[in-house]
């Protein structure tokens, strides 16, 4: 029966059966494994899973734009939570945490491919023997390494962007509005599609000059989009039209680079990316993208060279945009437009992985016309895939040794401190050192430290005051909370920047200096610390008990904070 199906269908459907069984196979594991899985810990596990599940046990999902969380920094304010008309928020109220993560990642996947094929094949690789291209590079791009909780705020942008062609050419269907109406509930307006609409409305305004079109239905195409997110996103618009108390992003800083660091910086983004838009495109398709440069510009003419060229140009200037904006020469600037500090407008190069896998795309069907060259395209395609498969979080995160969702979270271990310590939770107060409070937070403990990119100013002046001894150790560290300060954490200069030392760590913290004075005064009672305190009684710190688990990654040291008159 199979083998009949298989001889009955089209050379390009046998590839796209095939690629789709592929992409099935790179989805499966954290449905399989759950718990046990390995997934991406930083700006992830450390933080919005963790969001998640504190808003969903909050009851504020829909809280108005005064509520606060009280489980957080005594009261984080329910706007920094996000948009309750998210589909991610709503498939962490109806499943559990890796469920919902897992299904997340699915739709994602399956939509980047779809939207990413049906852009190549109508409106750039229009050529009906392209499809061994078109099918291979639309699912490279599915396999990305995106960032999770950025949902389709980037891998959404091809099938946003064959919806908004297909209007501009006047051959739209039910199905491209029916995309852009739906696309704003599964994605994000600052994390992507602002940069995205942006971008778009400069393709209309380029019609409208040099073509003198005033295409009323693109027009109101981009309108449409662009509204739903605002009415999506209200949380966000309130914040930004009412004022309001100032708030940690008053204080970044995020211009600090000498000119001769920031042409490193576009070079490193040009040839590596970035961590929230990962392509790994640097060892087959850049290598790709500059051989059909050579050829395209000796050789060819017509449509495809000018949008290669267009877009070949376009991928370069992003880095440089991306880079520049962190150019101390903007300082004048951001100090005088607050807005200019508070909004990152460097996030336009998370237009890169659309332009880059189209120009892979187009970069290959070059070649592929080209004698000599069709075998060479055949193994670039699947080094890429093969490339970004071991990429796979299961893959990449185990051979990295960092812990599963199941270890990291450790929920049994931390079940055993809550009922050791006896005391209704919303009690009392607790902070982590070398450890995220995150983990503290997804299990229903109340934080005065978290990772949070907006919550009040007066708060991160006041924390700063416990850790402020621990900062002037350390000019990085200092500098690192004072001009950024979304990871309101209990730094110690012997630890830096790491926030995750687990049970086999041998390290110990001999030289801790914090203000427990003002610790106690906010309300904190206790410390999570993953390694010991060789000096806690300096500290006011009466050691309680270590806490091990076999399924957590830690071993918990628990210290309660002497009150302080």
């Amino acid at each position: 029966m199979i083998v009949k199906y298989w001889s009955a269908l089209s050379p390009e459907n046998k590839h796209l059966t095939l690629a789709w069984v592929l992409l099935v196979l790179f989805m499966a594991p954290p449905f399989i494994l759950g718990e046990h899985s390995h997934i991406r810990v930083h700006d992830n596990m450390d933080s919005n899973i963790a969001w998640y599940k504190v808003l969903k046990e909050s009851g504020q999902l829909f809280g108005p734009m005064d509520t606060v969380i009280p489980q957080i920094i005594n009261g984080l304010p329910r706007n920094a939570f996000g948009t309750e008309f998210s589909l991610i928020q709503w498939l962490h109220h109806w499943f559990p945490p890796m469920t919902a993560y897992a299904i997340s990642q699915g739709i994602t996947r399956i939509f980047a491919f779809i939207g990413m094929y049906l852009l190549l094949s109508k409106h750039f690789m229009k050529d009906e023997k392209a499809y061994p291209i078109t099918v291979w590079v639309s699912l490279a791009f599915a396999l990305t390494p995106f960032w999770p909780s950025g949902m389709l705020s980037t891998l959404g942008h091809p099938l946003a962007l064959w919806a908004f062609l297909n209007i501009r050419k006047h051959k739209e269907t039910w199905r491209e509005w029916l995309t852009l109406v739906l696309l704003p509930l599964y994605s994000s307006f600052v994390l992507g599609f602002f940069f995205f609409l942006t971008a778009v409305g400069v393709i209309w305004l380029y019609d409208a000059v040099t073509k003198k079109r005033w295409n009323m239905r693109f027009l109101f195409s981009i309108v449409l989009m662009t509204v739903l997110y605002l009415l999506i996103e209200y949380r966000l618009v309130y914040s930004l039209v009412v004022p309001e108390a100032p708030t940690s992003r008053n204080e970044f800083m995020s211009s600090k680079l000498s000119f001769w660091h920031t042409i490193r910086l576009v070079f490193k983004n040009y040839f590596l990316g970035h961590t929230h838009v990962l392509t790994l495109h640097t060892a087959v398709i850049l290598p790709i993208m500059f051989a059909a440069l050579w050829k395209i510009w000796k050789e060819s003419s017509g449509e495809i060279k000018k949008s290669f060229l267009l877009l070949f140009l376009l991928n370069f200037l992003l880095s440089v945009w991306y880079a520049f904006w962190f150019y101390r020469g903007w300082t004048p600037v951001k100090e005088k437009v607050s807005f200019l500090a508070t909004f990152n407008f460097a996030r336009f190069h998370f237009l890169r992985p659309l332009v880059i896998y189209v120009l892979f795309a187009l970069g290959s069907w070059i070649l592929w016309k080209i004698e000599g060259w069709r075998t060479w395209i055949k193994a670039g395609l699947a080094l890429q895939i093969f490339i970004l498969c071991c990429a796979h979080e299961e893959i990449y995160y185990r051979v990295v040794h960092a812990p599963s969702f199941k270890e990291f979270y450790a929920v049994k271990q931390f079940e055993e401190m809550e009922h050791y310590i006896g005391m209704p939770q919303s009690s009392y107060r607790v902070a982590s050192i070398g450890i995220h409070p995150a983990i503290a937070q997804y299990n229903g403990f109340y934080t005065l430290d978290t990772y949070n990119n907006y919550y009040p100013l007066s708060y991160k002046h006041k924390f700063r005051r416990i850790i402020a001894k621990e900062l002037d150790k350390d000019r990085m560290l200092k500098n690192y909370f004072d001009q950024w300060g979304n990871r309101c954490y209990l730094f110690a200069d012997e630890l830096g920047k790491k926030y995750h030392y687990t049970k086999h760590s041998k390290k110990r913290i001999q030289h801790l200096q914090l203000n427990t004075k003002v610790f106690t005064q906010m309300g904190g009672r206790y410390i999570f610390s993953a390694l010991p305190i060789d000096n806690a009684e300096e500290n006011h710190l009466h050691f309680v008990k270590a806490f091990s688990q076999k399924e957590s990654a830690w071993r918990i040291y628990l210290y309660r904070a002497e009150e302080m008159d």
